[in-house]
């Protein structure tokens, strides 16, 4: 038996503006079976949030090398 999918997540791997994100926006709208596509905005809390994470991720690098 085969597992069925209700959506998928596409992250960028960098922030991208909203004029070249269109073209991916149009692209995926095309493909047989989408509903909608909805983007997520760049916000103060998710820099805050990637910040930590790096953080966090140097934090343990360091741990690892001494």
């Amino acid at each position: 038996m085969t597992d069925r999918y209700s959506g998928l997540t596409v992250t960028f791997r960098k922030d991208i503006r909203d004029d070249d994100a269109e073209v991916i926006i149009t692209a995926i709208r095309l493909i047989k079976g989408v509903l909608s596509v909805d983007s997520i905005p760049s916000t103060t809390d998710l820099l805050i949030a990637t910040n930590r994470v790096k953080a966090e991720l140097r934090n343990k690098l360091w741990d690892v090398l001494e």
